[in-house]
């Protein structure tokens, strides 16, 4: 039997371990993320949501569809406070966006509808695709929304 030189068995070992880590994790180098999509419904506007792939923000599609009514803070959100908490793995944003969806502590859900800095730490949850007439449609006061699976909204 004829034995191959150690240098390509060698070789082959990192290629082998990154085929088993892509394996595991479902991805491979150059694939596209499938990112899971919700809709928020806002004073009959739609806007898709992309959440972000973490323990949290499977935690709070789990509890989709919700429909509740977030309060104002501040000028530039409005949250929500969850009867349950979710799981939490905060860090310091420095700079919030139109659109970004939140988690502080583990269980109020904050949707800013405006661009600021801050040093509060949040989990993020999602961004809204296009948040373009998003701070129109959530309007001055508490407005009610809600959120559901995008597959679960009859009007899309």
């Amino acid at each position: 039997m004829k034995r191959k030189p150690l240098i390509f068995i060698s070789a082959g070992i990192p290629i082998a371990l990154a085929l088993i880590a892509a394996a595991n994790t479902g991805k491979v180098r150059g694939e596209p993320s499938m990112k899971q999509s919700v809709v928020l419904t806002v004073n009959a506007r739609d806007f898709l949501i992309d959440l972000e792939e973490n323990t949290s923000a499977a935690a709070f599609r789990e509890k989709l569809p919700m429909t509740f009514r977030m309060n104002e803070l501040n000028g530039n959100e409005k949250y929500f406070d969850l009867k349950t908490e979710l799981p939490a793995d905060a860090s310091g944003p420095g700079n919030i966006k139109c659109g970004d969806l939140m988690l502080y502590g583990s269980s109020t859900v904050v949707l800013f509808y405006q661009d600021f800095s801050s040093s509060y730490r949040y989990t993020r949850l999602g961004k809204v695709r296009n948040p373009d007439g998003l701070r129109e449609a959530l309007g001055d006061g508490n407005p009610t929304v809600k959120f559901c699976v995008e597959q679960e909204n009859p009007g899309k």
